[in-house]
């Protein structure tokens, strides 16, 4: 059985944010499933997905900084530019990430080990993403 639902993120400036709260509400609209597959795709080319840690918020801030630095605005070798200055290396942050995942569910939830989350990581200066889950 597929089922599907398609959420609208809300606008956030540049970081790495949890939306696994999103992504449960949006769930619920399904019908309950002992075990399978959740697909989680984001529709945008700039913006990624990644499951981490959601004990500590300060590993959102390092991965922030840690991607902003090793993925600089105003490179001179950019020639994707006309979009504004974070826009090719949010292209290219996405591209290190991707936009999907893809995680085994049970009826007690996600199988995926304690303490994770979903992180929608915004590459861009203000954005507004959706999103298939």
């Amino acid at each position: 059985m597929w089922q599907q639902v398609e959420i609208q993120l809300p606008e956030m400036r540049r970081g790495f944010h949890l939306i696994t709260d999103q992504v449960e509400s949006a769930l619920f609209k399904l019908t309950p499933v002992s075990i399978g597959l959740l697909h989680v795709q984001l529709l945008h080319t700039s913006a990624s997905l990644t499951i981490n840690e959601n004990a500590d918020p300060s590993v959102r801030r390092d991965m922030e900084r840690h991607f902003s630095h090793m993925v600089p605005e105003d490179q001179p070798y950019y020639e994707h530019i006309y979009e504004g200055r974070d826009d090719m290396p949010a292209h290219i942050k996405a591209s290190m990430l991707g936009s999907s995942l893809t995680i085994p569910t049970e009826i007690s939830g996600y199988a995926w080990g304690f303490g994770k989350a979903f992180i929608w990581v915004s590459t861009e200066i203000m954005v507004v993403r959706g999103g298939w889950f």
